[in-house]
């Protein structure tokens, strides 16, 4: 078992107030004063005021958009499973689909080493967003390249915020060192389950407000690491009756939901919290009593109505794996279950096995035709995504 190493964190925390709160200081311009050279004589007429410059627009998204064909519209909504084992492979998959994002599972590590995913971001013609599950303790992709990270249960038991947030800092920076843009982490889960059950020591804590500070912690870290962060598994998994990887699960009803696995969020994202435009929502593969009927929480409208209308969140929201979890496919497949995300509001569907991916664009297009897809509705995925790499502004 590895030996931990005590990260100094006082100067990142000093370093990242100081840079949000910079961003939140507006500084005045120079004003003309009674002695300046281009103040009017006296007794002159005075000068028509100039012509006032129209403000620039903040939306930088919509051109972006526009640019991309309808195919490479949808592509850019999917983030589909690459082998980490195979580079060529990858390779091959990103020049022929053009998709939004590559997702590395497993514990293979050729495509981590020697430069491969810089390569494999030279076949796109839009920068593709290269996403891990790297959470710490069992679900970590870079352990054996560089080290151990605690679990979440591990770092809330043992760790301030404050360092917890460099921990964050250091792995984001070796995961952006080896070409990683996204982690899908951290998990705000709020779970008691025993350590190994399916959430188990991947939630910080039992109780929501310390689930907030941690993950909040992580993700200011992670993203000061130059790393963009997705918070799991929404509405909240912590408190489901089982593991959605190995069949259906159902979680308490929504309203005892609100009252603590959906805290987080409350305190998270949205106008004014902490989190809001910084962080993408992943959804989780989860039957909610009062809120889904037929479909689990991935793939049902109610769900993405939810965190938009009532969590009031505008920035990037994706599913979890459609591909190898058996709460999608002991229903579905994946070119429906991936449609049906798509059309139920989901800004980008992932799935972590390789699998062609025309077929999946083939039926997304079909969809679009028969407007079961919106052309509005999916530029505005597209823009998100976009976004949520760093490519443009929303706004």
């Amino acid at each position: 078992m590895r030996q931990r190493r005590r990260r100094s964190t006082g100067l990142l925390t000093a370093a990242v107030v100081g840079a949000l709160t910079a961003g939140l200081v507006a500084v005045a311009g120079p004003q003309p004063t009674a002695n300046s050279t281009d103040a009017a004589p006296p007794g002159a007429a005075p000068q028509a005021a100039p012509a006032a410059r129209p403000a620039p627009d903040p939306d930088t998204c919509a051109p972006t958009v526009a640019a991309l064909s309808p195919r490479d519209r949808l592509a850019q909504r999917l983030m589909v499973g690459v082998d980490a084992a195979d580079p060529a492979g990858a390779t091959a998959i990103v020049r022929e689909s053009q998709v939004g994002g590559v997702f590395l599972g497993g514990n293979a590590t050729a495509l981590l080493q020697d430069d491969r995913l810089a390569a494999l971001q030279k076949v796109s013609r839009t920068p593709l967003a290269v996403a891990v599950d790297e959470e710490g303790g069992r679900v970590q992709r870079i352990d054996e390249l560089d080290g151990d990270v605690p679990s979440a249960r591990q770092m809330a038991a043992s760790d301030s915020p404050e360092e917890v947030a460099g921990i964050a800092r250091e792995r984001a920076e070796q995961l952006r060192a080896r070409g990683v843009t996204w982690n899908l982490a951290p998990s705000v889960d709020v779970s008691d389950q025993p350590r190994t059950a399916v959430i188990g020591d991947r939630s910080f804590s039992d109780d929501p407000a310390t689930v907030t500070r941690y993950a909040a912690a992580w993700a200011e870290g992670q993203q000061a690491g130059g790393v963009f962060g997705v918070l799991k598994h929404f509405p909240g998994h912590g408190h489901s009756s089982g593991d959605s990887h190995k069949g259906s699960v159902s979680t308490p009803p929504l309203d005892q939901l609100r009252a603590g696995d959906l805290r987080p969020y409350a305190d998270l994202v949205g106008p004014g919290k902490p989190l809001d435009g910084r962080v993408g929502v992943m959804l989780g593969h989860l039957d909610v009593p009062g809120l889904t009927t037929d479909v689990p929480t991935s793939i049902a409208p109610a769900a993405y109505r939810l965190l938009r209308e009532d969590y009031r969140f505008d920035g990037l929201a994706m599913t979890d794996d459609l591909g190898a979890m058996k709460a999608i496919t002991d229903r579905f497949g994946l070119a429906e279950a991936t449609t049906r995300a798509l059309t139920a509001g989901a800004d980008m569907a992932l799935f972590s096995n390789v699998t062609p991916v025309a077929p999946l664009l083939d039926a997304a297009e079909k969809a679009l035709a028969e407007g079961r897809i919106t052309a509005q509705d999916n530029d505005t995925a597209v823009a998100r995504v976009l976004a949520a790499k760093g490519l443009c502004s929303r706004g």
